[in-house]
């Protein structure tokens, strides 16, 4: 597995902004990338988050004072501003811009700033009317034209319940701009001219107008593999079941409800390069066909309800005859003998690759943000990941489904 920073060493201030609690994602979604990482929290930054949680976070100690005797002793500052590879400011709110943009070196944060010559990347977060007041434009512009690189902000709801471009970007566009600016993997369209389809989500299957059969799925990874997608290049079109999360950017989203919804737009999706069904469809459904009026109890038990069985996407475009994608890739979400059931399942669907994970109560793993996953291949070969933010595991599925496409795998015929 390529670590795109692997043996870099970032310094990351984090400013006084409700942000900062960003941030302590930010240190996790590094180190999985292989980087080393160095906190050095504002007096501001401190009021939201402890040094001891960075410091836990990093492997290593939390920077905030520039009259820290220990450090000083050996003119710590300069160190700071030489020893890493680049330095990261999020989130760097207006007046750490406004400070940085000035030249102040009024504490340590501003005075490493200063002192160094290495690559650094701002991440603003502010008030949106903060964003966009002259002043705040006057030092976004003196910044860029010193060479600092920025990153955001997005759009969306303050702490303050206002909406507009403010928040801070999120912490896997951050390490994505990190690995550009230091000539990483990420810069590179590993997927540039690749037709994606990806299945995410639930199905409801209705019963009456109120009630349904359904997975428990939030759609995090489904929706996080369309996103890698689109930021490696590739026209995507993710066809999602009824999800509680944003849609993904630059992605072409089909909205649907059951399984057979689902299978109609993956079919009218198609041709694509790879399609990836990692959505929770329901196996069943009723087979009566919902009616209008809600089914009232009448104290005489529950009604008979009868399923039938949904259709098989994934197996139904693993087998197609003509116009199967050249990577079929589905997941196989488990409780127990997660290998076994997954080997199974790639032999039975005809697919190229399953992503299996262990989906019992105690993995924690359905509807949260991390995820520990298997890649087994149809010679039954399995490559295990550490468990990984589910945003990780996306980008580094990204560049396996590179692989196999330029031809290090070639599946069965």
């Amino acid at each position: 597995m390529i670590e795109t920073l692997a043996q870099r060493r970032v310094l990351l201030v984090i400013g006084g902004g409700i942000a900062a609690y960003k941030a302590l994602d930010l240190i996790r979604r590094l180190r999985e990338r292989g980087a080393s990482v160095c906190p050095l929290l504002t007096e501001g930054a401190q009021e939201f988050v402890t040094p001891l949680a960075a410091a836990a976070l990093a492997g290593e100690r939390a920077h905030t004072d520039l009259f820290d005797r220990a450090s000083e002793a050996e003119i710590g500052h300069i160190k700071l501003a030489r020893q890493a590879d680049a330095v990261v400011v999020a989130p760097a709110t207006a007046n750490l811009m406004a400070r940085m943009a000035g030249g102040h070196a009024a504490d340590l944060a501003t005075t490493v700033l200063l002192a160094t010559t290495l690559p650094i990347l701002i991440a603003p977060a502010m008030n949106v009317q903060m964003w966009a007041h002259p002043a705040t434009r006057r030092n976004r512009a003196t910044l860029e034209g010193d060479g600092v690189r920025i990153v955001g902000p997005n759009a969306g709801r303050m702490a303050e319940a206002e909406s507009g471009p403010g928040r801070m970007a999120e912490p896997n566009e951050i390490a994505d701009a990190l690995e550009r600016l230091l000539g990483g993997r990420s810069g590179e369209q590993v997927l540039a001219g690749r037709r994606v389809l990806v299945t995410s989500g639930p199905t409801h299957e209705p019963i009456d107008p109120v009630r349904y059969i359904a997975n428990r799925s939030s759609g995090r990874q489904g929706h996080a593999i369309a996103a890698a997608a689109a930021r490696a290049g590739a026209a995507v079109t993710l066809v999602s079941g009824p999800v509680g999360i944003p849609d993904p950017p630059g992605v072409g989203v089909v909205r649907v409800e059951s399984a057979r919804e689902m299978l109609a737009a993956v079919e009218a999706a198609l041709p694509a390069d790879i399609a990836v069904f990692a959505a929770a469809v329901a196996d069943w459904r009723p087979e009566r066909e919902a009616g209008a009026k809600k089914i009232k109890k009448d104290g005489a038990g529950p009604a008979p309800m009868p399923l039938v069985e949904n259709p098989d996407i994934l197996a139904t475009v693993a087998r197609m005859p003509t116009g199967r994608p050249p990577l079929v890739v589905g997941f196989a979400a488990e409780t127990e003998a997660v290998l076994d059931h997954a080997r199974a399942k790639i032999a039975r669907k005809g697919c190229d690759l399953i992503v299996a994970n262990d989906v019992s109560a105690e993995g924690g793993v359905m509807g949260g943000i991390d995820n520990a996953v298997h890649l087994i291949g149809r010679d039954g070969s399995v490559e295990s990941w550490p468990r990984l933010g589910k945003d990780e595991v996306a980008r580094r599925l990204m560049a396996h489904f590179a692989g196999m496409l330029a031809g290090r795998y070639r599946p069965e015929t």
